[in-house]
């Protein structure tokens, strides 16, 4: 049988580990087995138990302290993460060989290990191997999103992830229990966007021709591809979690065996649920 991996990625702050603990709360009410492996070498705290922790093969703090190493914070994750793919094997025997696993791991926030480091590729290649199905979940602080420029960056950041690694992958706005109900409503067409109207609304505040020129072009490169939409989190929320983690378990088929369904779209190509999560949650 397939095993299934979750792929928890995003910038530092943007609710990884917050959200592992969430699925792992979910997934317990659901009568469902979900383990969590930590790859972050700089983390401090969990407030849920993990399989596997990459400080117990490699940390932080003991790669700065070298004196023959030299690296601060950043190098030094990065060369954490490098000893780690050179040593997979560590991994592969505290996964151990059970099938039908579900692993969620968390992973690094550090933005150049998904764009131009092969690191996070090669650990998705390895997972493969070891017959697991692997989806990449990208997450972003909604409160982060509700400008047109930090949205387009945010964008670019989740589709560079998405490149790099060639994985189907599953775009997540987190912390939406932390906004307004004027902020709820503000960021709900940042979801499913329509970016000719977000070219709109940047280049009225770009004095360069040249800024808007790029800024016309990237809107309109995401805009032909359609590769990117998010899907709301509001961790208090169940059938917010529920919705997330639908459309990642059809992304990777779990529980193909038991006639899983794909959810269902509407004719604007939105989630029906999502649309049902804004209405409950903004008009109240």
């Amino acid at each position: 049988m397939p095993r299934y991996a979750q792929l928890v990625m995003g910038p530092a702050g943007s609710g990884k580990s917050t959200y592992c603990s969430t699925m792992v709360q979910h997934c317990e009410a659901l009568g469902r087995a979900v383990q969590v492996v930590n790859l972050d070498p700089a983390a401090e705290l969990f407030s849920y138990p993990v399989m596997a922790d990459i400080r117990e093969l490699i940390e932080v703090d003991d790669v700065m302290e070298d004196e023959s190493l030299r690296f601060g914070p950043n190098g030094g994750l990065v060369f954490c993460m490098e000893y780690f793919a050179n040593n997979f094997s560590w991994l592969e025997e505290s996964l151990g060989h059970v099938e039908d696993d579900y692993v969620l791991f968390d992973c690094p926030g550090q933005i150049e290990l998904y764009t131009h480091l092969p690191v996070m590729k090669q650990l998705v290649e390895q997972l493969q191997q070891w017959e697991f199905r692997v989806c990449g979940v990208f997450l972003v602080d909604s409160q982060f999103m509700v400008e047109s420029f930090k949205f387009i960056s945010g964008i670019l950041a989740a589709l560079s992830a998405m490149i790099s690694l060639e994985i189907p992958q599953i775009n997540v706005m987190t912390k939406m229990d932390l906004l307004s109900k004027k902020a709820k409503k503000e960021i709900e067409k940042y979801l499913d966007p329509d970016m000719y109207s977000m070219i709109e609304d940047s280049t009225n505040i770009l004095k360069s021709k040249r800024f808007k020129k790029l800024t016309k072009s990237i809107c309109g490169l995401i805009d032909d591809y359609g590769m990117v939409r998010f899907l709301p989190l509001d961790r208090s929320d169940e059938e917010s979690i529920n919705i997330v983690l639908q459309h990642i378990d059809f992304t990777i088929q779990y529980g193909e065996d038991l006639e899983f369904k794909e959810p269902k779209e509407c004719e604007e190509d939105k989630s029906p649920l999502v649309d049902e999560y804004f209405q409950d949650h903004v008009d109240e």
